[in-house]
């Protein structure tokens, strides 16, 4: 991978797309235990649909000591309340090194409406959870809806150029391609580089 550079840490973000990773011979056999440095699992989407590896892969992250984190996929066809509780329910009363992320990729009506959606889901999350959830959005969903909105959150921005076109403080995690590889991954893999947290 073609990491860069200036970043505290390293990280992908994994789903069922990936199939059924092989975790421990990535990160003992391959050694790349000494560039990933986080992993982020898609645990839900919408009211009903849960990653049908999510278990296995936060499990997985666990007995590895690797730092992990969920994330849930938003979307316009339930009530955010419906969501979030699904959310909760499967990732349970896990311990997360990671802050929770609202995933947002889809156009509402109007961003009037998207905006007050994901604050109900937002606002549920951290109440249950104590932690205050991550956005993860495009840099054009950022520069064009959320910008201005969600000041006390830090966001995830994908961006697949040279360099990240922002130097708002509110952006933690950068997804700079999907298109890296792995060995022992399925397809393309999401990567992203951090300053959350210095690696170790």
């Amino acid at each position: 991978m073609n990491i860069p550079k200036g970043y505290q840490s390293n990280g992908i973000d994994v789903s069922h797309h990936q199939g059924k990773i092989n975790w421990s011979r990535l990160f003992n056999t391959y050694k790349y235990d000494t560039i990933i440095h986080f992993v982020y699992c898609k645990a839900t989407e919408g009211s009903t649909h849960i990653d049908k590896n999510y278990e296995y892969n936060q499990s997985e992250l666990i007995n590895l000591n690797v730092k992990q984190g969920a994330y849930h996929f938003f979307t316009l066809t339930s009530p955010p309340t419906e969501q979030a509780q699904h959310f909760l329910n499967v990732i349970k009363h896990n311990d997360f090194d990671l802050p929770p992320v609202l995933d947002v990729e889809i156009e509402d009506h109007s961003n009037d409406s998207l905006i007050e959606k994901m604050k109900i889901w937002l606002e549920i999350i951290e109440e249950k959870t104590g932690k205050r959830p991550v956005i993860y959005t495009s840099l054009h969903f950022f520069e064009t809806k959320f910008q201005n909105q969600f000041q006390n959150y830090k966001f995830w921005i994908a961006a697949y150029k040279d360099s990240l076109p922002s130097n708002d403080k509110r952006i933690i995690h950068w997804q700079y391609t999907d298109n890296a590889q792995l060995p022992g991954l399925k397809g393309r893999i999401d990567a992203n580089v951090s300053n959350l947290f210095k690696k170790e």
